[in-house]
């Protein structure tokens, strides 16, 4: 009775819990777009007036032509110029010949061969870090006014990104940015529950982040100034199996400041195989469990503040106690099923199969309840998916979350062993687009 009594205050309090982060993401996303418009008309000479953006491709025939001429036709402020930095990492599939079918002036193309090349993506990105730091450095560019984006072979930028990124950076002290990410092949189960991750979850977190100054950089749609990137050094990326979340760190050990753009967003191919995401989801877990070590640095820091603190330790340490915390309470109730046996000794936690199934039905109601709340958050902000589909996805999600957890246990599994290597996501050919991406992907819309 004990534990339906818990169960209970739990089946209410998450709710509750996420009906308070949409409501404060709201008021963030004002204050935010309130903040941007004061921004916007305060020339001080710190915004960036050159864009590099940066593709690493690594066998992505299948997307990347519209992804480089999709990037190509990105514009930013009067008098900004904007380059592509395609980053061939030896493929072996026909995406060097699509590259080189490209046409355009303000295309580059870096060919990496072995043995530096498939390094990860990270080496990748440094190589073409130095690139850009070099052509800066030649024609006299300042590099505080260089910001260098990182766009995946899959990812497409809404045509207002470098504005909105031109906004977010017009202060001296901003390293860098990080855009919204939205799924654009959400007409899958998959896909769909990626986007209401994407779209909804994690961008009420990034907003909540962006006040408390602990935004997180993404592996797609990052923009960092080319000044920050040169303080880190030949490397400002490493060979960490998310080497994003270890450049946040970085810059921010470094006093630096990330901004999260909500006005303008990054859509990219969701994972719609279940062994593609398994693969994906568990590098992304090891890499978490990478980025442990910088927590003494974190905590020795003088200048992140204490709430700063304890939202990045539990970021960095929550896949850890997850993992650990759900074998244990897998093992209880494994041990008080098995004691509702007769003759398995004494009942524990539950005494009769009744409440068994009364608390299965209240954990199901826990785990089910917020993803649908976010079902209609989804379809009644953002506006660009059918509800049906939204709220099939927001009933699946508790699905998705085991499988966070099954690649957590197998990360650990796979840290523990020494296993490092770098698997990249594949690619899925993708149907000519029928409509243009929208300017604003934010939560809420202007």
């Amino acid at each position: 009775m004990t534990m339906i009594v818990i169960g209970l205050g739990l089946l209410v309090a998450w709710p509750l819990y996420n009906v308070l982060l949409v409501w404060m993401a709201a008021r963030a996303t004002a204050k935010d777009r309130q903040l941007q418009r004061i921004e916007a008309s305060r020339l001080d000479g710190s915004e960036p007036k050159t864009f590099w953006i940066i593709i690493p491709c690594l066998n992505e025939e299948q997307v990347v032509h519209r992804t480089v001429t999709s990037a190509l036709a990105l514009a930013g402020p009067p008098g900004t110029r904007t380059y592509v930095l395609a980053v061939d990492d030896a493929s072996d599939d026909e995406t060097p010949n699509i590259l080189a079918a490209i046409d355009d002036p303000n295309l580059y193309v870096l060919r990496r061969a072995f043995p530096d090349a498939r390094r990860g993506k990270g080496e990748a990105l440094n190589a073409a870090y130095r690139f850009i730091r070099d052509m800066t450095r030649l024609y006299g560019t300042d590099p505080r006014r260089v910001a260098i984006g990182v766009i995946d072979g899959d990812g497409r930028g809404s045509p207002n990104i470098l504005n909105a990124v031109s906004i977010a950076m017009r202060h001296p002290r901003v390293s860098a940015a990080q855009c919204q990410v939205r799924i654009h092949n959400r007409n899958r189960l998959l896909g769909a529950v990626q986007d209401l991750e994407f779209g909804c979850i994690a961008h009420a977190s990034q907003l909540l982040r962006n006040r408390i100054k602990t935004v997180g950089l993404g592996g797609n749609g990052q923009f960092t100034r080319l000044y920050a990137l040169m303080r880190l050094g030949e490397a400002p990326w490493s060979g960490c199996l998310v080497e994003d979340l270890e450049l946040g760190l970085r810059i921010r050990l470094d006093e630096g400041r990330i901004r999260y753009v909500s006005a303008a967003c990054v859509t990219q191919q969701g994972v719609v195989n279940v062994r593609r995401l398994l693969r994906q989801r568990t590098r992304w877990a090891q890499g978490n469990l990478q980025c442990v070590r910088y927590i003494p640095k974190l905590i020795a820091s003088t200048t992140i503040s204490n709430i700063a603190l304890l939202e990045m330790l539990y970021y960095l340490l929550a896949p850890w106690l997850n993992a650990i915390g759900s074998v244990a309470l897998a093992g209880v109730w494994g041990t008080a099923v098995w004691r509702l046996f007769p003759g398995h000794g004494t009942p524990l936690l539950v005494t009769t199969w009744v409440e068994l199934a009364a608390v299965v039905g209240i954990w199901t109601a826990v785990m089910v309840l917020p993803p649908v709340v976010w079902a209609f958050v989804h379809r009644f902000q953002l506006r660009d998916e059918r509800f049906s589909r939204m709220l099939l996805a927001g009933i699946a999600y508790p699905g998705f979350l085991m499988l966070g957890l099954i690649s957590t246990i197998r990360a650990i599994g796979r840290q523990m062993t020494g296993r490092n290597n770098w698997a990249k996501t594949e690619r899925l050919a993708e149907d000519p687009p029928t409509q243009r991406l929208p300017v604003c992907c934010a939560l809420t819309q202007t």
